[in-house]
């Protein structure tokens, strides 16, 4: 039975922002195990501009594909067997949301439970993803400890931003990698040891150097591809690769200056599971308490109709930190 509607965005091909579109849509009331939210805002992430894009790993269903898999909201009702969480509830989406038939880029939204988690306190934006990225990948994936160096590539993004004050936090040194000098400042105050301007300077030359030609122990790379072999050569013997994006789309090169150890990371692998998630959470809620974890907001957007908007700045390469699209009600 139809309880209410949602406006939902979709599309029916793949391409540059313009292929997004807003309809109403029918939202039956949720059944055994779901429930249905409210969304407040939404978080954009690389992976929503690649599957819209075709790009991502798995293939939209076309026509009329949802998107996106990062929202904040209110619980405003719940399916049988639903026991953890209650109509009011402050919620953040969570993994294991296939984003063509799930996608949370809407109002209104029925998910799967288990797709949904509580709120931390201090997370007033959608920003927990990009922390639980950090977190899983650098510290449980990648080992990073106290006094390390640790390069982290597309550094103004969400989770580059993120990955700097979490790195920072524990006593690593984290070194930023960006396109330009333009995002110098912003990226110190979250952290940053070192700011690389990858397009007029040699990374490797720049790692090689701050270390006294030591190296550094942990590379947290977002863009994949060729240049990852590149990248290993300013680590330390035994250091460790973490991949965990794929910005540029040509087969990863494998790195040669061996002994080293090479990891690719996706989030949902760590949260997915109560241990994992429950460590990550640990881990966002200690930060935020102390003040250590700072989410930076590049942009805000007001209202769902914003989103072509939103997409165009995340492909601009131009913000630094978290874009967020916030709705009304």
């Amino acid at each position: 039975m139809t309880t209410t509607t949602a406006r939902t965005v979709l599309f029916d091909e793949v391409g540059g922002p313009d292929v997004l579109r807003i309809e109403e849509l029918p939202l039956p009331a949720p059944g055994p195990g779901e429930v249905l939210l409210r969304v407040e805002a939404l978080g954009l992430n690389r992976a929503d501009t690649l599957f819209r894009a075709g790009l991502y790993f798995y293939q939209p269903s076309l026509p009329a594909s949802r998107l996106g898999h990062e929202a904040s909201g209110i619980v405003e009702a719940v399916g049988d067997d639903v026991r953890d969480l209650s109509p009011g509830d402050a919620v953040l989406t969570g993994p294991g949301i296939e984003m063509s038939t799930q996608g949370v880029h809407a109002d209104r939204v029925v998910l799967p439970a288990r797709a949904v988690q509580p709120r931390p306190a201090g997370l007033d934006a959608v920003t927990w993803l990009t922390y639980s990225t950090a977190y899983g990948g650098l510290l449980e994936t990648g080992g990073l400890r106290p006094g390390d160096h640790v390069v982290i590539t597309a550094a103004s993004s969400g989770v580059g931003v993120a990955a700097l004050q979490t790195a920072a936090r524990i006593g690593a040194v984290p070194i930023a990698v960006t396109r330009t000098g333009a995002k110098e400042r912003q990226l110190r105050d979250s952290g940053a040891a070192l700011v690389i301007a990858s397009d007029t300077a040699d990374v490797v030359q720049e790692v090689r150097r701050f270390t006294a030609d030591r190296g550094a122990e942990l590379v947290f790379d977002a863009v994949g591809g060729p240049g990852t072999a590149e990248l290993a050569r300013a680590l330390t013997p035994e250091g460790t690769v973490v991949v965990y994006g794929t910005l540029d789309r040509r087969p990863l090169t494998m790195p040669l200056n061996w002994p080293l150890s090479v990891h690719g990371y996706a989030d949902a692998h760590l949260t997915s599971t109560p241990d994992g998630l429950r460590r990550v959470n640990a881990f966002i809620a200690s930060g935020l308490r102390d003040g250590t974890f700072r989410p930076v907001i590049g942009e805000v957007f007001e209202g769902l109709d914003r989103i072509r908007d939103a997409h165009r700045l995340m492909e601009s390469n131009a913000h630094v930190g978290k874009i967020v699209v916030r709705l009304t009600h």
